[in-house]
Parts: C-alpha cells; structure tokens; sequence
C-alpha cells in the first residue's frame, strides 16, 4: 500500500500507517508466485476481496453491532470505497450494500494491477469518549484471493494478507505522521535503535489459511469452508490483535441477500457467533441444567457445562457467541472484555456471575435455639457437683437479610430451623420484664447489624402452629 509507515512503532511491534478519511490510496496487487507454483492461474483471472475490520479482538466480537451504528449514524454512506477512476486492472466491481466495509473485484496476476481504496470511517467513532484522532481504535486492511474453482466460481482461498491502520481526518494523517517523526527526531541514537524507521510504503503481511473447530451441526454444513488467521495468531493478542476472518461466502457480493452473521477467531482457532444487534437482554431462565460443583462455574467445566451454566443464570442471548469457550476460557475474560462483548448492562452482570458476587446483606442477625428446660436443669446440677463435661455449648446460624421486612425474617427462621413457614403464627422479640413485642417491618429495621437471639418455640393457642420468641 502507498502510505508510509509511522516511526513511533518499536522493533518487534507490528507496523501502523495513518490514513486520511475519504482519500486515495493505491494498494498495489502483486504476483508473488515462486517459478513453477500454482500453474492453473496463470492466464486466468483471480477474485480480491478488500475489507477494512476491527484490529482489537474486543472490537471484532462485536464488529456486526458497531457497523450497524456506524450505519445508523451515517445512512447512505460506506465504510469501504474503490475509486474506480484511478485504479487501473480491476473487472467486475462489486459492492453489497449489507456489506459496507468490503469490495471485491477480479483481475489478472500477469498484469498490473492497482486498486485504489477510499476508508470512510475514521478511528475515533468507534471509542466510547472522543478524545481526538490519537485515541482512536486500530483497523486492518484485509485482502483475501480466490481462484475459480471447476463449478466457475470464486471459492478457493490461494492468499490473505493485511495490515494495521488507523484513520484521521481530512489531513489529520499528515499532522500525526509530522508529530511522531517530530518526537523521534528528540530521542536520542541509543533510544531511537528501540524503534522501526518509517518506509515509505506499507506491506501487507500474508497470513497462513488455518481450518477452523466448528460444531457439528455446522462441520457438516460447511465442510469446504476454511478461515485464514495471521501467521502470528498466537503473539501477545494484547498486543497485536487478531485479523478478522472474511464473510462464510465469498460469492456474498454476488448474491443481495444478507449475509450470515460474521465469525471471529480466538488463538485457541475457535469460532464464536456474534449476537444479533437488536437482541436484548437475556430475561428468561433455560432449562440446562447446573453442573455438579453448584452455582459457580468451574475452570474445569467443559464446553457443555459451560452452556448449560449461561442458560442458567439468564445469558441465552450469549450461548451461541461463547458456543466454543470452556469454563477456563470464560473465566479468562477480564471485567472489560465482558462489557465490551456483551454491553455494559449484561457485562457486569455476567462477571458478577462468573466471580460468584453474591448480593451483600442489608442486615446480619445470629439465631441460636434455647436449650430445652430439662436440659437446662440438668447441666446446672453437673455443674453444681462439679462435672463440667456437660458444659453448653450454644451454636448460632447466620442469617441475612436481603430485605428489611418481618416477613424475611420469619421466611429465613423457618429454613434455618427447618420448621414449615406456614406453621409459624407470629415472632415476637423478648422486652423488659419478659414481654412479648410483636416483630414488625419498622422493629426489624431498628435492629443493630449482628444483634445475637436466643429463638424459643411456643404452641399457639388454639394448638395450630408455633409462635417463635427471639430473646
């Protein structure tokens, strides 16, 4: 591609070329064949496909609902241009207008060929705050080829390469571009061997066409159909990101119809299903069950567990987007990859889920069942000939309360008890001079955190149920 590369990349890092939205630049289609390789295309034409997608893995799980907003907030507009005028070479262009961030077009290795690129959007649209062109989210430019296949069509992948952009406003490119030379000019020699120098031009680096894990279902239905991923997929993902995989269909331009929706690789080549953007929040309970450790989801779970696990706690919406993830895997992703995945609202509550945050009690009171009387009577008279092998031991449960109400109260007694809710007439508190003051909602809310009771169950009156007393 005609554009120079930035100065302010170090060594081992990968190159990064500022672009100008809405400009020309010339990506230049070369015929790297060694002698003797591939035959059957000399003199035939090859299918490109040329797409601007996500650098940063977060972005690329939900690349299908950034460009829908993209669309919302721009109707009419493309992400992805040719400028046909001054490309030289290219046959049978074609856009999809449910594809707004890809074109695609034949041509011949043997001949020159230039397809000029045009990139619409700019970085800082898809960063939650606006801080200006330098905070702005990477892109990739992708170029997957295809040679026609016995049946005439463009399906066989032969090579993929990409590079790593980020795009400015009309000028904005050049001021960026003068800035990073401006601060390299400052360092010293020592400092500056750290860091790439700027080329003038930028290669796209190849990347090796890898098959790609699938469910069953959809192994039997796309047997011939293959991923591509950067040969340096499993660098620091932190770091580098990984280059987005191209449409299920490379024939998808052909056809007007929209697209499936796109799939994304991890390192570990699994393929994750991103959810519809008007797909809400999860509201109803599946009919998976837990796995066996409880609530919590385990790093042991398997894939299956791990499903049954987001059916559970209300994530249905997800299960096709984690449809690959383990309960390592899951537990892997930190608060922000949630949130960036699965939005702010449904994020936080599937890390709260994953890291078991149960809700914290409003109020904390200790129950202990008083001894019977005889019991009572008995200890005393150990203790009295001097036999302390009986002593009392009083053990008291916890219970929280979530609610601030009378109704908790009695509810939580009668599970730590195991006495039946409906069998439980009234409670009343123990006051001065051994009264019994009935427990009421505004009672309950005067208690002090920790208060210790003794819980004594009495029949009731008229013989039906108990009245509980906490002293």
């Amino acid at each position: 591609m005609c554009a120079a590369t930035s100065p302010a990349v170090k060594l081992h890092d990968e190159t990064l070329t500022y672009l100008n939205q809405g400009q020309s630049y010339e990506i230049r289609m070369l015929d790297n064949r060694k002698m003797g390789d591939m035959p059957e295309i000399s003199g035939k034409l090859v299918k490109s496909i040329i797409r601007v997608v996500f650098h940063d893995r977060r972005l690329q799980y939900t690349e299908h609902q950034q460009l829908e907003g993209w669309k919302w907030n721009r109707p009419g507009d493309r992400l992805l241009d040719l400028d046909i005028p001054m490309s030289v070479g290219v046959i049978d262009i074609k856009t999809n207008p449910s594809q707004l961030n890809a074109v695609e077009f034949l041509w011949d290795p043997g001949k020159r060929t230039s397809a000029f690129i045009q990139v619409h959007c700019i970085s800082t649209e898809f960063t939650p705050r606006k801080h200006g062109g330098e905070k702005g989210v990477p892109f990739r430019i992708q170029v997957d080829t295809f040679k026609q296949t016995e049946n005439g069509e463009y399906t066989d992948h032969l090579h993929s390469a990409s590079c790593q952009i980020k795009v400015f406003k009309p000028k904005g490119a050049d001021r960026k571009q003068k800035t990073d030379r401006e601060k390299m000019e400052k360092r010293t020699a020592h400092e500056k061997e750290k860091y790439q120098p700027s080329y003038d031009t930028t290669i796209l680096s190849e990347m090796r066409l890898e098959p790609i894990i699938e469910d069953a279902v959809e192994h039997e239905q796309k047997k011939s159909s293959k991923r591509t991923l950067p040969a340096d997929c499993g660098d620091s993902l932190a770091k580098r990101g990984t280059c987005s995989p191209w449409p299920d269909t490379p024939t998808a331009f052909v056809n007007n119809s929209p697209t499936p929706t796109p799939t994304f690789t991890s390192a570990q080549h699994s393929t994750y299903s991103v959810p519809d953007s008007n797909s809400s929040s999860p509201n109803h309970q599946g009919d998976g069950t837990s796995q066996g450790s409880g609530d919590q989801l385990q790093p042991s779970a398997t894939i299956q567990e791990t499903q049954q696990w987001l059916l559970k706690h209300r994530f249905s919406t997800y299960t096709r987007l984690f449809s690959n993830f383990s309960g390592a895997d899951l537990l892997k992703l930190t608060r922000e990859d949630l949130v960036q995945i699965c939005g702010p609202a449904d994020g936080i509550r599937l890390y709260n889920a994953l890291k078991s945050r149960s809700v914290r009690p409003r109020l904390t009171i200790y129950v202990c069942q008083e001894p019977l009387r005889s019991i009572q009577l008995e200890r005393q008279q150990d203790a009295t000939n001097g036999d302390n092998s009986n002593g009392a031991i009083y053990v008291y449960h916890a219970i929280y309360l979530e609610e601030m109400a009378a109704s908790e109260v009695t509810r939580k007694l009668a599970l730590v008890f195991n006495i039946p809710l409906h069998q439980i007439n009234q409670v009343y508190r123990q006051g001065p001079t051994g009264i019994h003051i009935l427990v009421s909602d505004q009672m309950v809310q005067n208690f002090q955190d920790e208060s210790c009771f003794l819980v004594t169950t009495i029949k009731a009156e008229n013989g039906e149920g108990f009245h509980i007393i906490l002293k």
